[in-house]
C-alpha cells in the first residue's frame, strides 16, 4: 500500500517536511505526496495533491542538477519564505525587527560559477553536481548564470585533458571581470614545468584574463579587475566575491544607509574592499581581513583610486584575535560581514566597546540572530533588516541590518 505524506513546512535547506520528520525534496507546504522512504528522506516522489504555489520549473536541467532547490515554487512564495526564515531565526532568540521588502537579483546575473569537469574515456564532461551526488549534470543553459559564463563552459572542459585526473573532477571557478574571464582551478595534477607551459598556452589560446592552478597564477594577460565604487581591485585567485553585482549593490546600499554620517568606519571581515572602498568616498576606513592577499589587493585598489579618503588595512584573524574595545573606541561605525559561522567573539568585544552604529551583513540568519541577541543584550536596538536574495531558487538567504546603541547605554 502506498504511503502518503502531508507536507507541513519547508526546512532551512528548502526541503518539504512531513511528520516524522520526513524530508521530501522539491515539495511545498500543503502538498500530499508519495514516494520511497529511505531513512528519513523520501525519494521517487509523486505529488498527489499539488500546492497552488507550485509552478513549472523554468530550467530543463532542474530535476538532475543540484544547483537549485526551489524552481518548482512561485517567486512570491520563495520571497516570502526567505523573509520568514529570517523572522524565525530571530524569533528563536526571542527577537523581532522591522523587515524591509526583500531584494531579489534578476535571472542570469550570477558572475561566478564553479564548474565540475571530469575526464572520461570518450573525452570530458562539465557541469554541476547533482543533488547530494558526485554525478555531474552537463549544463547547456542555466537560468542563474550570466550568459557569458555559460559560453565559457567549453574553456573549463578544455582544461581537463591538460591537467585533470581520471580519479576525480576538477573544480573550475569561472569569474567575469572587467579584464575578461578569470579562471581558478582546484584539484588538478601537481604543477611541473611541462604542465605550466601548456596551461600558459591555453590561457593565450582561450583569451583568458588570468588562469590560476591551486592558488598559483599561471598567466595573467589582462588584470581581472572588480570595481568597488570608484576603485579598481584585482582580487587574488578564488577570493571571496558577492555572487551577483546586483546583490552586491543592494547590500552596499544598506551598509551605506546604516553608516550614513560616520566619519571613521572599521570594516571587519573586509575581503577585497566590497564595502570599504565605497565607504571611503565619505569616511576614513580601517579594513580588517584574515587573508593578507586580500588586504594587499584592497590597499592597491585604494592607492590607484582618485578622490577617496584614507583607507588603512590590517591582515588579522578575527576569530582568534578580534579587535578589542580600546582598538574600537575611535570609530563612529562598524561594518561586520563574517562568514557563515558569524562573529561571536568579535561581537562580544563590540558589546563592550559600544560603537554607536553597527551594520551587520550576514549569509546565515541563524548565526546572525545569535549575534543580534548578544548585541541587544548589550544595549543595542535592531532598527531594520534588509533580506537580499542573490541566490535565486536556492535556500541560501542573505541580509543586512542596522544596530544602533540606545542613548541610555
Amino acid at each position: 500500500m502506498t504511503q502518503h505524506y502531508s507536507i507541513l513546512r519547508l526546512g532551512h535547506q528548502g526541503d518539504g517536511i512531513a511528520d516524522g520528520p520526513i524530508y521530501a525534496p522539491r515539495t511545498l507546504p500543503g502538498e500530499v505526496v508519495s514516494g520511497t522512504l529511505v531513512g528519513q528522506v523520501l525519494s521517487d516522489i509523486r505529488v498527489e495533491t499539488p500546492s497552488d504555489q507550485r509552478v513549472k520549473a523554468p530550467c530543463r536541467h532542474y530535476k538532475a542538477c543540484g544547483g537549485c532547490q526551489l524552481q518548482h515554487a512561485a517567486d512570491d512564495f520563495v520571497a516570502d519564505w526567505k523573509v520568514e526564515v529570517v523572522r524565525n531565526a530571530l524569533a528563536a532568540q526571542g527577537l523581532d525587527a522591522p523587515m524591509r521588502p526583500i531584494h531579489t537579483s534578476p535571472e542570469r546575473s550570477r558572475r561566478r560559477a564553479t564548474i565540475a569537469v571530469r575526464r572520461t574515456k570518450k573525452g570530458t564532461m562539465a557541469g554541476f553536481h547533482g543533488r547530494a551526488s558526485d554525478t555531474i549534470t552537463e549544463i547547456s543553459d542555466c537560468h542563474l548564470l550570466d550568459p557569458a559564463l555559460i559560453a565559457a563552459v567549453p574553456v573549463a572542459e578544455a582544461l581537463a585533458p591538460l591537467g585533470g585526473s581520471r580519479k576525480g573532477a576538477l573544480a573550475v571557478t569561472l569569474t567575469l571581470s572587467e579584464g575578461g574571464l578569470d579562471v581558478a582551478v582546484k584539484g588538478g595534477k601537481p604543477l611541473d614545468g611541462p604542465l605550466e607551459l601548456v596551461l600558459a598556452q591555453a590561457t593565450e589560446a582561450h583569451g583568458l584574463a588570468r588562469l590560476s592552478w591551486d592558488g598559483e597564477v599561471i598567466a595573467s594577460r589582462h588584470a581581472p579587475v572588480q570595481r568597488f565604487g570608484v576603485a579598481a581591485v584585482v582580487p587574488p585567485p578564488g577570493a571571496f566575491l558577492q555572487a551577483t553585482k546586483d546583490g552586491e549593490q543592494a547590500l552596499l546600499q544598506a551598509v551605506l544607509q546604516a553608516t550614513k554620517g560616520a566619519k571613521r568606519v572599521v570594516d571587519l571581515f573586509a575581503g577585497c574592499g566590497t564595502f570599504s572602498l565605497p565607504l571611503a568616498e565619505d569616511a576614513e576606513v580601517h579594513a580588517v581581513e584574515g587573508e593578507a592577499l586580500m588586504t594587499t589587493a584592497l590597499d592597491q585598489g585604494w592607492r590607484r583610486a582618485q578622490g577617496l579618503k584614507r583607507v588603512t588595512t590590517e591582515a588579522r584573524d578575527l576569530y582568534r584575535r578580534p579587535l578589542m574595545p580600546d582598538e574600537l573606541k575611535n570609530f563612529d561605525a562598524v561594518v561586520l560581514d563574517p562568514p557563515r559561522a558569524g562573529a561571536e567573539a568579535q561581537v562580544a568585544e563590540l558589546a563592550q566597546a559600544q560603537p554607536a552604529v553597527i551594520a551587520y551583513v550576514s549569509c546565515n540568519p541563524v548565526t546572525f540572530a545569535r549575534d543580534a541577541k548578544n548585541l541587544i543584550n548589550a544595549g543595542y536596538t535592531l532598527e531594520w533588516v534588509q533580506v537580499v536574495d542573490q541566490f535565486r531558487w536556492s535556500s541560501h538567504t542573505e541580509l543586512a541590518a542596522r544596530f544602533a546603541l540606545n542613548p541610555a547605554s
